[in-house]
Formats: C-alpha cells, sequence, structure tokens
C-alpha cells in the first residue's frame, strides 16, 4: 500500500495500490496520515518526497467506495480517513516535497496545495473531477488553490473538470518544475537532499513561519467542504455520477 525508504535523512513516501492506480481507498487514507506522522516525529528524517509508485501518481479517491459511502452499503470508515489525513497534513511540520510522477485525480491534484515544493513529470496530467461528480471541492483546495494559482485558474481547475497538463500546471503555479519522465527522481532527490543537510530545527522554524498565518483559514476551508460534501453525497446528481462510474468499473 505503502512504499517507504530513508536516504540521507530524506524519506520518500510512495502511493502503491497498484491496482486503482494509487486511488485513496479508507485504508490507505489511514496508512499515509500515519506514515507522516512517523516521519515528523523521527529526528532523522528532514524532508520528505510524497510521490506514486507505479504509472500514476494518485487517481483520487476511490470511487467505488465512495459510491459505498453515499448509499450507505457496506463502507466502514477508517480511524484516520480523509479528514485525519487533512489533519496531518495542515500541521507537517518539515519540507514536504510532491513528485507527480503520473495522473493526478481529485485529491492527487488538490493534495499539492500542501506541498512546500512540487515536481511534475512532463508526461503526467491533472484534473479535479468535483463538478462531473457533482461535488464539492476538498482538502482546502477552494483556499490553498486561488493563493498559489490566482482566483481565475483557481476556478478553471476547480470547476471545469478539465485534464491540466503539465505545460498549464507550471504556468499556472501549481507545480514548480518540469522534469522528463525519466529524470524527475533524480532531480526531486537531488532538490530534497539539498534541503536535508541544513540543521532541521531551522528546516521547522522555516515552515513554521510559512504555514502559520494560514492554518486557521485552511481549517476553516477544510470545515465548509467538509459540509458541503456532506450536503451533495448521495443528491441525485452525485448517485448518478457515482452509478455511471460504478458501472463502468463492474
Amino acid at each position: 500500500m505503502l512504499e517507504i525508504t530513508d536516504q540521507n535523512r530524506v524519506r520518500t513516501i510512495a502511493l502503491a495500490r497498484h491496482d486503482a492506480l494509487n486511488a485513496f481507498d479508507e485504508a490507505l487514507y489511514d496508512a499515509t496520515a500515519i506514515a507522516l506522522q512517523d516521519a515528523a516525529e523521527d529526528g532523522d528524517v528532514a524532508v520528505v518526497i510524497l510521490t506514486g509508485s507505479g504509472r500514476a501518481f494518485c487517481a483520487g479517491t476511490d470511487l467505488k467506495e465512495l459510491h459505498a459511502r453515499a448509499t450507505k452499503n457496506g463502507f466502514v470508515p477508517g480511524k484516520y480517513g480523509f479528514n485525519g489525513l487533512m489533519a496531518v497534513l495542515a500541521e507537517f511540520p518539515k519540507p514536504l516535497i510532491c513528485a507527480v510522477n503520473g495522473v493526478g485525480l481529485g485529491i492527487g491534484t488538490t493534495i499539492l496545495g500542501f506541498a512546500d515544493l512540487a515536481f511534475m513529470s512532463t508526461s503526467a496530467r491533472l484534473k479535479c473531477p468535483f463538478t462531473s461528480l457533482a461535488l464539492a471541492p476538498e482538502a482546502a483546495s477552494s483556499y490553498l488553490l486561488p493563493a498559489l494559482l490566482g482566483r481565475q485558474n483557481a476556478a478553471w481547475v476547480l470547476m471545469s473538470s478539465e485534464w491540466i497538463d503539465a505545460q498549464q500546471a507550471l504556468e499556472m503555479g501549481l507545480v514548480w518544475r518540469l522534469c522528463e519522465p525519466d529524470q524527475l527522481d533524480d532531480e526531486v532527490r537531488r532538490h530534497a537532499e539539498l534541503l536535508a543537510s541544513h540543521p532541521i530545527s531551522s528546516l521547522i522554524a522555516v515552515k513554521r513561519t510559512l504555514t502559520a498565518p494560514h492554518v486557521e483559514a485552511v481549517r476553516a476551508a477544510l470545515a465548509r467542504e467538509d459540509a458541503l460534501l456532506e450536503e451533495l453525497l448521495g443528491a441525485p446528481p452525485n448517485m448518478a455520477a457515482l452509478a455511471q462510474f460504478v458501472g463502468k468499473r463492474d
């Protein structure tokens, strides 16, 4: 489910739910939240890289599980779940680098709002399919993406349900660097190890000064988005969209 490696004070956490293109189910939300908490508390870890294993970065939330949640049919919530992972990300104290190695859908795009640096393969693509699923934004993206991209770029990403290619993502400011697919890992590691060569206490202090002014706003955005999700999830437009997806998968 996760592939975790340590090298030169850099911990790499790779999503590895290969049968679902690394889509998050409750178990993966739990595992990722725990892995990030462990990295935050480990005095030998200075920097964390979050990436995907295989051909995808993250295909979003598992829609079959979301359908089960909407229909109250066999859904079992995790210990942390989506909200728990968001709480960990909002407070994560160390530099977090996202390496988008392949397709990123939903949370596979919005999680970039929590990255201190984001790298993307030139062959990767991103999409926030919220409106096509008749749902609201997630992961505080309604606050973080306008801050990163500007209001109109964020509106397009969150409202259009259209694909964003790597060049568009760079021009918008959604990612910091583009890399050829065979160079992504090396380039990300080079930057991560450069950061990790500095004192952890200083890295944490810098990050705290950057994020502290936004923590309450992020929490407020998460609460607003969660309330809207509860309102929209299971409503007729959402059920029609989820049923269509589940039918295609079946």
